[in-house]
């Protein structure tokens, strides 16, 4: 019985790191450390007999699986956003830093991402812009 408190302290502990260091490592350990515990807990001859042990590996490769689907369908894995400079050019942003010429430091913004812009005239903030071409992490746009 008191391997079971052990077992429960020290999944409530994994939980509470996973509460203040999100990452989804600490959640699957403390789960199971909760339930096998508790259940140690409630039945102390559990862990005495063969079948019990052999009852314990089994439910804790089950909790295991589901705590694992469970989780992943809580908060999916999002794929990195990506921008390939070639799809930039002809697109369609707005000033958010003025753009002058022979500068790079007007910014605009395409979708959510911002951009180092510079143009053949001056563009003020708000105004639609489209992008001409790329250089590097720089738009080459004009007014649209």
């Amino acid at each position: 019985m008191e391997l079971g408190w052990i077992l429960l302290v020290a999944g409530v502990l994994f939980l509470l790191v996973e509460l203040a260091l999100p990452g989804y490592f600490a959640v699957v350990p403390g789960t199971i450390l909760v339930i096998v515990g508790g259940l140690m807990i409630l039945f102390p001859g559990l862990v005495t007999s063969p079948l019990g042990v052999a009852l314990l590996v089994v439910l804790t490769i089950i909790v295991s699986a589901l705590t694992i689907a469970f989780y992943k369908r809580l908060a999916p894995v999002q794929k990195p956003f990506t921008t390939s400079m070639d799809s930039l050019v002809g697109r369609v942003g707005e000033v958010i830093t003025q753009v002058s010429p022979d500068s790079i430091d007007g910014k605009v913004k395409i979708d959510s991402q911002v951009w180092s812009a510079t143009s053949d005239e001056c563009i003020d903030a708000c105004q639609k812009v489209s992008v001409v071409k790329v250089s590097g992490v720089h738009l080459f746009v004009k007014k649209v």
